[in-house]
């Protein structure tokens, strides 16, 4: 079965997703995190992405991107694996697959969803019983986008820098969106589309994609939600 083409547009956030194979973990000591985010860093300057958001867990990675060109996403996920693979088996002593397949992506329609996309991520250790809130967990985007806790990987999005006009009243205002738990019906739409590669968004941001690839993206499968955090 031919793999399904990805779609990916510059200046157009993505929330991308890569799992250890068979969900085996990928992390295994608090080196392993430093050594990822020193690649990704990397990376991420290499190949043109701004990293808004990310939340590195045992067995799997989220982030949220906007690439700069049409290959960034593809490129980062690239190199990371090259490096990191590398240091993982050489470290362990170990050979075989890492990661499970290929990373899963999907693009995010920026006004109604984005935001919920950072909660979405940085509340990943807090659904998965980790943590009992974000700024708990060390290997996560919130310290810097909610504290304001030095991040050189990051870069803001627009509508994170939009939140306020100062950097203390924009963390507050960060902090707020934290109150609550993400709507379970966001959770199942974000997971559907990561899972299926489709857009995230409305029919207007679907077909405005279409017409910029000159291809048709579909939608994400509906029905009972894919279970994972």
């Amino acid at each position: 079965m031919p793999r399904k083409p990805r779609f990916f547009l510059p200046g157009v956030p993505v929330h991308a997703i890569q799992r250890g194979n068979n969900r085996q973990p990928v992390f295994f000591e608090d080196e392993d995190y430093r050594m990822y985010l020193t690649w990704l860093t990397a990376a991420a300057e290499k190949y043109a992405c701004q990293i808004h958001a990310y939340v590195i867990m045992t067995n799997h990675v989220h982030l949220l991107a906007t690439p700069g060109q049409q290959d960034s996403i593809s490129g980062l996920f690239q190199y990371i694996g090259r490096h990191y693979v590398s240091y993982v088996n050489k470290k362990y002593q170990r050979t075989g697959t890492l990661w499970e397949g290929r990373y899963k992506a999907s693009l995010i329609d920026e006004e109604p969803y984005l935001l919920s996309c950072y909660r979405y991520i940085e509340l990943n250790p807090v659904r998965a019983g980790m943590v009992s809130a974000p700024e708990d967990y060390p290997w996560s985007s919130y310290r810097c986008n909610a504290l304001g806790e030095d991040n050189l990987l990051l870069k803001p999005h627009r509508l994170y820098a939009q939140l306020a006009r100062s950097d203390e009243q924009r963390r507050v205002a960060y902090q707020s969106l934290f109150t609550g738990a993400l709507d379970d019906a966001v959770v199942n739409e974000v997971r559907a589309s990561t899972q299926s590669g489709t857009p995230l968004g409305n029919q207007r941001f679907h077909e405005a994609i279409e017409r910029s690839l000159q291809v048709k993206v579909g939608y994400a499968r509906r029905g009972r939600p894919v279970r994972q955090v």
